[in-house]
């Protein structure tokens, strides 16, 4: 598996990546307290900043950009007793911000991230999305899938974890289940996956959580 930048990663559900998840669902249905409590979370259990950054940051497309803000807040906030890590460096040295150069290319950047994350059910998402808005399926594209999630600075597998994590908080069931299969798509082992959705016990309404388990079970064909 390879993360954003192209650099080989093997995700390991580890301390910080359970609450690196904890708080993308935090994030997306939780109240301010909560969001706080979990930004602690991530500080105990060692996650680096860079990914907390990166999470917020797409927490936008998921949550949208008032819940975004507020988590930017309280992460600001969280940071003033910190001791900041170098800059731009993450848990599995990768760079958090894109280099100077030339602006990137959103759309390839994103074709090519949307096609690892929905396999091969990539061509009928495009024609579905298309149906709905033409304009839906070029923001997907360039914004969502090329501008933020191709972004550096936090390997796809976990950022599809988080995605996933959002939406069981948001109870949004159709994105659950594409995303759990864009999580084993993209390399998160079966373990970790299921490990997430363990990992959310006390931060989503226990009924979106036991929803989300049955989808799981049917991604995994059981």
């Amino acid at each position: 598996m390879t993360d954003s930048a192209g650099t080989s990663i093997t995700l390991v559900f580890d301390a910080a990546t359970r609450a690196l998840v904890r708080l993308a669902a935090c994030i997306a249905a939780g109240m301010e307290m909560e969001v706080r409590n979990a930004i602690d979370e991530t500080a105990a259990a060692g996650v680096p900043e860079q990914w907390v950054e990166e999470l917020i940051l797409q927490s936008y497309l998921f949550a949208g950009f008032p819940r975004t803000l507020n988590a930017a807040r309280e992460w600001r906030r969280a940071q003033e007793n910190r001791t900041p890590e170098a800059p731009g460096e993450g848990h599995d040295g990768s760079q958090g911000s894109a280099p100077d150069g030339p602006i990137p290319d959103f759309r390839v950047a994103g074709e090519a991230t949307c096609a690892l994350v929905y396999g091969r059910f990539y061509e009928k998402l495009r024609h579905n999305i298309t149906a709905l808005h033409p304009e839906l399926d070029a923001w997907m594209i360039e914004e969502g899938y090329g501008k933020v999630l191709s972004r550096p600075g936090l390997d796809l597998a976990r950022r599809e974890l988080c995605v996933v994590a959002a939406c069981v908080a948001a109870g949004q069931d159709r994105q659950v289940h594409s995303h759990l299969h864009g999580a084993r798509n993209v390399g998160a082992p079966a373990s970790a996956i299921s490990a997430a959705l363990e990992a959310l016990d006390g931060v989503v309404a226990e009924a979106h959580r036991r929803r989300a388990i049955l989808l799981w079970g049917r991604v995994q064909g059981k």
